[in-house]
């Protein structure tokens, strides 16, 4: 479990860097789309490689996948895109504090609801409490 803490530690730490250097390149290019798709390139070779070296027979499967599934690749898309034109203008901190304020609320739904397959943990008023104390956490940290 130590882990999969580190692991999604790491995954937190890799947003607002991927944020920064994606509009860094978007600014360089003068393209936030060509930006995007350069990294959606890179992001394919890696992620197929670790799936060959992982998992080769997966990919048969995906002919046989519910066709919503593949939406998270319009999400991803919207995410890079939204981000390489948005932080440049607003700053990295900022978009990404609207990143995590969305991602707070829409884990909560997913959850309380168990969507998509997730685990599901009730929206406790504890929990909610909770989820409250982050967002004014993050929002905080922005007005400092």
């Amino acid at each position: 479990m130590a882990h999969h803490i580190l692991i999604m530690l790491a995954a937190g730490i890799g947003i607002p860097v991927l944020a920064a250097l994606n509009a860094a390149l978007g600014r360089h290019l003068t393209s936030p789309a060509v930006a995007a798709a350069s990294l959606f390139a890179v992001a394919f070779v890696v992620a197929t490689v670790v799936a060959i070296f992982t998992n080769p027979t997966a990919i048969s499967k995906l002919a046989s996948a519910p066709k919503y599934l593949f939406l998270g690749g319009l999400l991803i898309a919207f995410y890079l895109l939204s981000i390489t034109w948005i932080a440049p203008i607003m700053g990295v901190g900022n978009a990404v504090f609207l990143v995590l304020l969305g991602q707070l609320a829409s884990a909560a739904i997913i959850d309380h609801f168990g969507l998509f397959g997730a685990l599901q943990a009730q929206v406790t008023p504890t929990r909610a409490a909770g989820i409250a104390l982050m967002a004014t956490g993050v929002f905080l940290t922005q007005k400092a």
